[in-house]
């Protein structure tokens, strides 16, 4: 079968099954499969495949019917134009995040240098990245999962920031030293309990730990506001992302304590409520 036949077919089969950008999902297959960036595939797709590709990129799109991520597949992921290493243990970085780590690169590059927490790191997309367009900056990453540090571990080093970003396995700020930060940013887990199991099938293919945010969602939105100021310098930001539907609770969590400036939320490039940033007084 030649390489465009292959996408065609597998396109269909995907949108049959009402599976997200079958088009595009087709084409990363191929190019996962075929070990070739797109503008191979372009050229190419006249090529015949050998049995053993044609068996191989079958197998991945019954996968991705069956519901499991294209990047647990691939185990790449694009965020911030940086590669990272994705695979079950991790969140999948999403595009949305990317207006976290842009509004605190803003923050951070009229200073000279930097010290930045993030908090629930996962792949290390938001550290790393942090690290990488703030080359001053010095980053410390955390995470409860032991997994997702080792992973963290390995995209610092692809993306050669290794030597700006000390990780630490820690349950929030358990582990964290009693040090002072420019800024703690934090993608922390925020879906409702109740409401994962009506999640895509791909989401909930996703580690649990890193969806579950309480009955209400806001379990960890309290336990880092509540302490954050602590490891805050003097007018320290304090830079969260939140579900579009968070904007007025994570809000009403932060006025609660009285430690800090009025916060102001920011829409994500696709219209939501996404990332809400304040300082301490």
């Amino acid at each position: 079968m030649k390489i465009k036949e292959a996408i065609q077919k597998g396109a269909v089969s995907l949108k049959m099954e009402n599976i997200d950008t079958p088009k595009m999902k087709a084409r990363l297959i191929m190019q996962f499969v075929m070990q070739k960036d797109r503008q191979y595939i372009i050229v190419h797709d006249q090529e015949e495949m050998t049995q053993k590709q044609e068996e191989r990129y079958k197998e991945a799109i019954e996968k991705i019917k069956q519901g499991i991520p294209l990047e647990h597949l691939t185990h790449q992921k694009e965020f911030m134009k940086l590669t990272f290493f994705v695979n079950e243990n991790v969140l999948i970085p999403r595009q949305d995040t990317e207006k976290l780590v842009e509004e605190v690169i803003t923050i951070a590059k009229p200073k000279k240098k930097v010290k930045i927490l993030d908090l629930c790191t996962g792949s290390g997309a938001i550290g790393i990245s942090l690290a990488k367009y703030l080359p001053d900056s010095e980053v410390t990453a955390s995470d409860i999962s032991h997994e997702a540090i080792q992973i963290a571990k390995k995209n610092a080093i692809y993306n050669q920031v290794e030597n700006q970003v000390t990780f630490i396995e820690s349950n929030l700020w358990e582990n964290i030293p009693k040090e002072k930060y420019d800024i703690i940013v934090s993608n922390p887990p925020y879906i409702k309990r109740e409401v994962i199991q009506n999640l895509d099938k791909e989401v909930r293919q996703e580690p649990i730990i890193a969806l579950d945010g309480g009955w209400d969602g806001l379990t960890f939105y309290r336990k880092i506001i509540h302490q954050a100021n602590e490891y805050l310098k003097f007018q320290g930001h304090l830079c969260l992302e939140i579900g579009y539907d968070q904007k007025e609770d994570v809000i009403e969590l932060i006025q609660e304590q009285k430690t800090y400036e009025t916060p102001i939320c920011y829409r994500d490039y696709g219209g939501n409520n996404r990332v809400i940033i304040t300082q301490v007084k």
